[in-house]
């Protein structure tokens, strides 16, 4: 490898840039430009994700800072904070959503063969949202209550690897249940849900594809046992029922028989109670897909504390959904060059490394194959560290 390329070269050379510009043609994004494009636009604020910078003015002294670097990155206009701000208000956001999922469709494959943590060949989803606080007046069109502005982010997360498969960002008032009309569910593959999703006529759809769900059941739910199935109870299994739904409106749209697992959680002293339309596994797997859905809950932590989602160069929905949509594509990419250099350390320690190294001019293996992987879980227990379940 080149040993005068920067870190940051190295990484960025593993970006689609013909891909990229397909996005940018799709959505005329290079319209009216004149010296500052969009590819720049996405190193700077990839620049910033990796770097941890606090504000446009932030961003514009660092990389002016290292002017003479900048071309040889990649670079090919000047970065000044107002020329950024004009173009993460101005250019569509579609332009990045659709470049975040074409790194999604290189990683997802790179992480294929990755283990579950469950006894399972079929595919593995978990759907989630989580909310991003916004200030109000800042934010306007973002308003979530009377006094404070929010966005959501819906996610459905391939568990092989903690890659997010689909993404929608909308207002905080959105209720969960309705991204559920936003994607088709895929044929032979599970999709796990807490109780928010609990909607009948949608999860119908997922029989009707022949795909599966395991969903945390609400109180309220009318279900009328018609088997009960053994079950050792010394794993945690309380019972196994096929039940039907006895609420018109529910039986209605869902004419089927559906399966209930209950579960007694040692650590919370809490009991569980789950349904699905998938009637083959054991009773216990179905227990053990649903706990997985808690690796979602670490990707929605994971990102908060270690990119920038949580406060914003822009207060325009346009700069909002723009931000987050580059902070998932430098995820996405991390998770590239973490399988592609079969790299052992964590996610975490990568980012870290690439936040003091970026301007080395060093081979990129060399910065990151080093690490000791456990480090960090010694010094720090309490840390999210991915890729290592």
């Amino acid at each position: 490898m080149n040993l005068g390329q920067t870190v940051f070269s190295q990484l960025i050379e593993h970006l689609p840039h013909k891909e990229f510009q397909k996005c940018v043609a799709r959505y005329h994004g290079s319209y009216y430009l004149k010296n500052f494009s969009c590819w720049d636009q996405f190193l700077a604020m990839a620049f910033a994700q990796l770097t941890y910078r606090e504000s446009l003015r932030d961003i514009e002294a660092c990389l002016g800072s290292l002017q003479s670097k900048l071309y040889h990155m990649g670079f090919r206009g000047r970065v000044f904070r107002s020329t950024l701000a004009d173009a993460n208000e101005s250019r569509d956001w579609r332009i990045y959503a659709d470049f975040a999922q074409v790194l999604i469709s290189i990683a997802r494959p790179l992480y294929a063969d990755d283990p579950l943590g469950v006894e399972l060949s079929e595919n593995l989803y978990a759907l989630d949202s989580t909310t991003v606080d916004l200030c109000l007046s800042l934010f306007p069109w973002a308003r979530f209550r009377r006094s404070k502005a929010a966005v959501k982010m819906h996610t459905l997360l391939d568990l092989h690897g903690s890659i997010p498969t689909f993404i929608r960002i909308t207002e905080g008032k959105t209720h969960d249940v309705n991204i559920l009309d936003q994607f088709i569910p895929e044929t032979g593959s599970f999709y796990v849900m807490d109780r928010g999703y609990v909607d009948f006529e949608r999860l119908h759809r997922f029989t009707l594809c022949s795909a599966f769900f395991v969903v945390r059941t609400k109180e309220n739910v009318l279900l009328q046992r018609r088997y009960s199935h053994s079950v050792d109870k010394s794993t945690g299994v309380r019972s196994d029922h096929t039940v039907i739904l006895t609420a018109i409106e529910s039986a209605k749209v869902y004419p089927e028989t559906l399966r209930r697992v209950t579960y007694f959680d040692v650590e919370n002293q809490r009991r569980l109670k789950f349904l699905t339309n998938n009637f083959f596994l054991p009773a216990l797997t179905i227990a053990r897909i649903y706990k997985s859905r808690w690796m979602v809950e670490i990707f929605f932590r994971f990102i908060k504390q270690n990119l920038r989602i949580k406060s914003f160069y822009g207060t325009s929905e346009n700069a909002v959904k723009t931000q987050i949509w580059i902070a998932v594509s430098v995820y996405v990419l991390v998770a590239i060059v973490r399988k592609r250099l079969r790299l052992e350390a964590s996610f975490y320690q990568i980012l870290q490394i690439l936040s003091l190294t970026l301007f080395e001019k060093m081979p990129i293996l060399r910065a990151l194959e080093t690490v000791d992987s456990q480090d960090d879980l010694v010094a720090d227990p309490n840390q999210l560290i991915l890729f290592d379940f």
